[in-house]
């Protein structure tokens, strides 16, 4: 054995309940597990887990690292919460597959995201291909392990461009082909964003031709579907349609009943996928435990607006008459891009500029920053995205209590942070959603029960990806473990103190190395590519 954590009380990502075992580790897996009374393991290396719960790793199933994970070996917004595996390329738009042209489109559009727009050399895009980005997660290593999704979006941009358009049967199956491909080099199933462009000029019947495509390989669909405001429900059950249409397994992304017009709502999404369930859908989904959103500033525009790409839009918010239609689609009909809903500005906070110099911006609401100017609210958010070249980070406080915690208690629910990890204020999602889930949720809250939680954290997302050795505390299973004081683990982010780094989570191991050990983060990059079995 290489090392054997004592006297620790296991919740084996089970549900079922905790015990207290010794727990041997050797060349990256779970050797032996004795409990109380059996023969105790030996090894040149024992750490002490008295007091503490050993747990698998936490599993991220809405991550926002695409770049984080090759360009900051520290990483410890994630690894600090005993997150061990991450699944990127998240609503519709990542960085493969792609070619010269859509690499530099897709780096503009999304950079708000994951920074890195073009111009910046800090990292050498050097794949195209989905193989050749999950290749580049191995050859370097990674705090984390990684799994990807195919964009849709990215997909319609090299087959379709920036058009809001159906595509062509020549382009529908290019667009096919390219999800078989990604999926033949590792993917995990294919990801939409549908209240972002081009994504979201894919008709139903598109995106069940390509989800086809995704359930022919064994991956799932994971959409931003089109609508979390007005018309949610109608966007939810498009979803499922897509998922039957096409026989496509489906997991919603960051599944949520936001504005006003859906508080308390949440149980009849829960009664349509339970429907849905029973008549035989495969169906699960995911949430971040906080009421506000989070995403760019340009998003809020609607579709029409960003048709042709990043340049167009600045060119439309240039012209007096196109701005004033873009005016009228935010604030009075209720834009696509903010869920049509009317925009309250004073609900949007800015959260991170991509320019320096327009940093004052941040930690304020749009509302607030335009009284300080003396201006309408719509001239200070158009001036701020014209000034960051629509860089600029959001969050949107639109969400409701009650729908956050009756969602997370469905039994198909995962954990998925959204984290984005730009911006000089960042939502505290990013660094504190699995320890939020276990010490407000669980303990301070008691709406889960500890072991039900982490299953929710580990084997179940592990069963949506078909991982048949991650997920669970089991001999022959990976060490990609968690461990936490179940009586102090904590976020310590905030909406004040963003970045803050969690408490009562001393020890946190990948493939059996430790990547947090006594609280420190180690220099390890244990993490590779976690691609779907062929």
């Amino acid at each position: 054995m290489d090392l054997v954590i004592t006297d620790v009380d296991v919740a084996d990502g089970s549900g079922g309940p905790a015990y207290r075992a010794d727990v041997a580790l050797r060349d990256g897996r779970i050797a032996e597990i004795a409990r109380e009374g059996e023969r105790r393991p030996t090894a040149p290396q024992l750490l002490d887990g008295a007091g503490l719960t050993l747990a698998p790793g936490f599993i991220d199933m809405h991550a926002h690292s695409d770049l984080a994970v090759l360009r900051d070996p520290d990483h410890s917004a994630k690894v600090a919460q005993g997150v061990t595996l991450e699944v990127l390329g998240q609503d519709g738009l990542s960085y493969a597959p792609s070619d010269d042209r859509t690499l530099a489109e897709v780096r503009r559009a999304i950079a708000g995201w994951n920074g890195s727009p073009p111009g910046d050399d800090s990292l050498d895009f050097d794949w195209r291909s989905v193989g050749g980005y999950l290749d580049r997660i191995d050859r370097q290593g990674a705090p984390v392990n990684a799994a990807y999704l195919v964009p849709q979006g990215t997909v319609r941009m090299l087959a379709v461009g920036w058009e809001d358009r159906p595509a062509t049967d020549a382009e529908l199956g290019r667009m096919r082909r390219l999800v078989a491909e990604g999926m033949r080099e590792g993917a995990v199933g294919m990801s939409s964003g549908l209240t972002y462009t081009p994504g979201m000029y894919a008709s139903g019947s598109e995106l069940a031709e390509l989800c086809a495509t995704v359930a022919e390989h064994g991956g799932y669909y994971c959409p931003h579907h089109r609508s979390y405001g007005a018309g949610a429900l109608e966007a939810y059950a498009e979803m499922v349609d897509v998922s039957r249409r096409s026989g496509c397994p489906l997991h919603l992304a960051h599944a949520t009943m936001n504005f006003g017009v859906n508080r308390g709502r949440a149980g009849e999404l829960l009664t349509l996928l339970d429907e849905a369930i029973e008549a035989g859908a495969d169906i699960t989904l995911d949430t971040y435990p906080y009421t506000p959103g989070c995403t760019t500033l340009v998003a809020m525009l609607p579709s029409w607006a960003h048709e042709g790409g990043p340049d167009a839009v600045l060119a439309r918010l240039a012209d007096p008459e196109q701005r004033a239609r873009i005016r009228q689609a935010m604030e009075v009909e209720g834009s696509d891009g903010c869920h049509g809903v009317p925009i309250e500005w004073d609900a949007i906070e800015i959260s991170g500029t991509s320019e320096p110099a327009l940093s004052a911006y941040v930690g304020k609401t749009v509302a607030a920053s335009a009284a300080e100017r003396g201006e309408e609210p719509f001239t200070t958010a158009q001036r701020l995205l014209v000034e960051d070249g629509l860089g600029t980070t959001i969050l949107q406080h639109v969400g409701h209590e009650g729908n956050v915690r009756a969602i997370m208690r469905h039994p198909v629910h995962t954990g998925g942070s959204d984290g984005i990890l730009q911006g000089a204020k960042p939502h505290p999602r990013a660094y504190g959603t699995f320890p939020h889930y276990l010490g407000h949720y669980v303990r301070e809250e008691g709406v889960l029960g500890l072991e039900e939680c982490v299953a929710h954290l580990t084997s179940r997302p592990a069963a949506r990806l078909r991982l048949p050795d991650r997920g669970l505390v089991r001999e022959g299973y990976r060490a990609d473990l968690v461990l936490f004081d179940a009586a102090t683990v904590a976020a310590g982010s905030t909406f004040e103190e963003p970045r803050a780094l969690p408490r009562g989570l001393p020890h946190v191991l990948v493939d059996g190395r430790f990547t947090v050990r006594d609280g420190r983060r180690t220099d390890a990059l244990p993490g590779r590519s976690v691609r779907r079995a062929a």
